[in-house]
């Protein structure tokens, strides 16, 4: 079941939205200060390309104060905005019965765009 998902997701906007973020992973690597959100944008660009059968964990290899800090950043320059445009998609997908399982992978890709420090999608 979650490899037709994932692959009508891939057809129907997951490839432009993981194209998306890989740009602007891409862009932000361009600054030795960016380097680490970059990375994270690779990440949820990477989970956005194959959400279905999947679960946002902690990973535990990550310094908890070093990765609040970073997420904070993350959440006051880019995160907040990546996730209210997967919550606005996930509640659109939402109003028909065929988009439900579509929208809940917005909302989990949701969770993961507002704190992707110390976080993996497993």
């Amino acid at each position: 079941m979650s490899l037709i998902g994932n692959v009508i997701w891939i057809l129907f906007g997951g490839l432009i939205s993981c194209l998306g973020y890989i740009w602007g992973g891409l862009i932000l690597c361009c600054t030795i200060v960016g380097i680490p959100f970059g990375l994270q944008a690779f990440k949820i660009g990477i989970a956005t390309l194959a959400p279905f059968g999947k679960s946002v964990r902690s990973n535990g290899a990550s310094i908890p104060g070093i990765s609040c800090l970073l997420n904070l950043i993350w959440l006051i320059f880019a995160g907040i905005w990546i996730a209210l445009s997967h919550l606005l998609f996930g509640l659109l997908l939402c109003i028909t019965i065929l988009g439900i399982p579509f929208g809940l992978q917005h909302f989990k890709l949701m969770s993961l765009a507002l704190a992707p420090f110390g976080r993996d999608l497993i």
